[in-house]
């Protein structure tokens, strides 16, 4: 194997991998340095095998509502943690067997170990071969990130959990404190929920999910608390004492009103920390709060080296980190003396958001109040699943699809979406502000009958005072 390449990637996440297979795709001698497990976080520990347990949960939750789809299903409905975890992991293994052959099908080197760089285009690599010395025209780092602990309850995989505990659970909890209610914290905790656990969520901010607009994180938290959920906004989890049979919380409320309650376990969601430290970074790159700073395309401040995903500033997001890993990789080919290539800077505002939980919530652009603070004079639809007749037919009627536009021009702001299959659905409105499409287009288009995606039209129409059905 050899030492020297055009491109080497520290790091095989979906931005790391990506990065590489675009890389070999431009004709580039490429390798990938991995510590752990090819796939990152995401394929073994991360977006991929969660919904491999939610779909569980999912499935579950059905079962036990059959009667209202006037079904009779006979004997006891439950859940075998150890069964539907081992699907999960069977999941991630199948995934990270198919990184492992587009490794080999794209001939890029791997090498497994611990990589330090040494320089903007050199790094040493320590695994079981004992310590390798590569170099390279040019490297990407793609490092991502890990979960935030709390500093005065680290997680320790017994009573206090990151995500990772979470999906291989010693134990079903019984009664559940999440802190933290972002993406990861409602999806845990809504699985968990589904899975007949007693869920608490603690969220400091004002409301949950707060990255999304105030009228989906309304809907959310209403529906969460009628699937039996106690939801705490504006609270702070104060200190943790954990002893050998649950976690003893001290919790203010909103009020001020401190109070301690007891649990059997605990998910701290609330963050992520950059993995930078200690790669020699300190003297390469310009850093802050531990994110490695880049210019559109990838870029540090030192030539040669390059930086994607968890590690640099959000959102982050796998997609994100894919995106950045393909502009990088042709970037870098240009550099090259590849002309056939025209790396397009990210856009930021056109990166849409998914949260797996039950119900779903997808979306892409400005919320209403962040058009409002951007200056923008806005026109706002909003069309509910109840007048849509696939979601009736489907027993999904709870939800609605809400789309912000530039009063003055038509174009698509934003788009926010929660109920069933939203996540994918979001990817039209997506294209959309991709295409810079205003109302007049959506208006245009033809959704097909019977779907839940006509409730996109039918928001788009309603902006506009033209809804057909409400």
């Amino acid at each position: 194997m050899s030492n020297s390449y055009d491109v080497i990637v520290l790091g095989s996440g979906p931005g790391g991998y990506v990065a590489a297979i675009r890389c070999a795709q431009l004709g580039l001698n490429t390798a990938i340095v991995e510590r752990e497990n090819l796939g990152g976080i995401c394929l073994n520990w991360g977006c991929i095998p969660t919904k491999a347990l939610l779909r569980s949960a999912e499935i579950l939750h059905y079962a036990q509502h059959a009667k209202d789809y006037g079904l009779k299903i006979a004997g006891t409905i439950e859940a075998d943690l150890e069964a539907v975890v081992k699907r999960s992991r069977g999941v991630a293994k199948q995934l990270n067997q198919g990184v492992t052959h587009l490794m080999k099908k794209n001939k890029i080197s791997v090498h497994m170990g611990e990589g330090t760089l040494t320089g903007p285009t050199s790094l040493t690599v320590k695994g079981d071969k004992g310590e390798e010395k590569l170099t390279a025209k040019h490297v990407i780092v793609a490092t991502g990130a890990r979960a935030r602990d709390l500093p005065f309850a680290p997680a320790d995989g017994k009573r206090v959990w990151t995500y990772r505990h979470a999906m291989v659970p010693p134990e079903m909890p019984k009664k559940l404190l999440v802190i933290g209610s972002g993406a990861i914290g409602i999806e845990f905790a809504s699985f968990y929920n589904d899975m007949g656990c007693d869920v608490t969520v603690v969220e400091m901010l004002d409301r949950i999910v707060p990255v999304e607009d105030h009228e989906v994180s309304a809907f959310l938290e209403k529906s969460l608390k009628k699937q039996g959920m106690t939801i705490m906004t504006g609270a702070g989890v104060e200190d943790i004492k954990v002893s050998d049979k649950g976690v003893s919380a001290k919790i203010k409320d909103k009020g001020g009103k401190v109070d301690t309650q007891e649990f059997t376990h605990c998910i701290t969601a609330i963050g992520i920390q950059p993995n930078t430290e200690n790669i020699g970074l300190e003297k390469l790159a310009e850093m802050n709060r531990g994110f490695i700073q880049i210019d559109p395309m990838g870029r540090t401040k030192s030539k040669g080296l390059w930086a994607i995903g968890d590690c640099t500033p959000g959102p982050w997001l796998a997609h994100k980190a894919s995106h950045e890993g393909v502009t990088c990789a042709e970037a870098i080919a240009q550099e090259l003396g590849n002309t056939d290539v025209h790396p397009h800077p990210l856009n930021r505002e056109a990166i849409p958001g998914c949260t797996y939980c039950h119900p779903q919530i997808a979306s892409v652009g400005l919320t209403e109040a962040k058009a409002k603070e951007a200056g923008y004079e806005v026109k706002v639809g909003n069309f509910p699943f109840i007048g849509n007749g696939k979601a009736i037919a489907l027993g999904e009627a709870e939800g609605f699809t809400k789309t912000v536009f530039d009063a003055k021009t038509g174009e698509l702001l934003g788009a926010h979406m929660v109920g069933a299959e939203v996540t994918e659905m979001i990817q039209g409105y997506t294209i959309g502000k991709t295409l810079e499409t205003t109302e007049a287009e959506l208006m245009q288009t033809v959704f097909p009958h019977p779907t839940i995606s006509e409730s996109m039209h039918e928001s788009v129409l309603g902006a506009y005072g033209r809804a057909i059905h409400i």
